[in-house]
């Protein structure tokens, strides 16, 4: 199952905006829908812009131990500038968006994450070939990675 922050704001969470408190309640959504999946045996896929520490840490306490992986997907400012489809970057640096992490709000980069996803130096293949390795890795999964490749 995969869990989209765009969509989630679309949807259930469509009554937050982008306050630290708003940020903190859309994880923490966001979070107890994962754990309804992953307890209905589903692996669940989260893709989030979780800007603190601590509400990540929460989401990490609904999951049993060795289960719930932290996934930092790292990329420089001006390739996440360069890539960006809607303008959303540009508006936040002239100030028409207030609150956009990276810009205008913090982000605190994870102490310890699972995996770290290097975008600006890794293409899509090999950023899904180091997720599929660790979920073998840690037996959520079994795959042949050499008929993978």
């Amino acid at each position: 199952m995969l869990l989209d922050g765009d969509h989630m704001r679309h949807g259930l969470c469509s009554d937050l905006g982008f306050s630290e408190k708003d940020r903190q309640e859309n994880i923490r959504r966001a979070g107890e829908v994962a754990r309804l999946f992953f307890e209905a045996g589903h692996i669940v896929i989260c893709s989030f812009i979780s800007p603190y520490i601590k509400d990540r840490a929460f989401v990490r306490s609904l999951f049993p131990e060795k289960r719930f992986f932290e996934i930092h997907v790292r990329c420089s400012l001006e390739t996440c500038i360069k890539r960006d489809p809607h303008g959303l970057y540009k508006r936040a640096i002239e100030g028409e968006i207030a609150e956009f992490t990276g810009i205008s709000s913090p982000y605190e980069e994870p102490p310890a994450p699972e995996i770290v996803v290097e975008t600006d130096r890794c293409d899509a293949e090999q950023c899904v070939d180091l997720l599929l390795r660790q979920l073998v890795q840690e037996n959520i999964i079994s795959l042949n990675l050499t008929s993978y490749a």
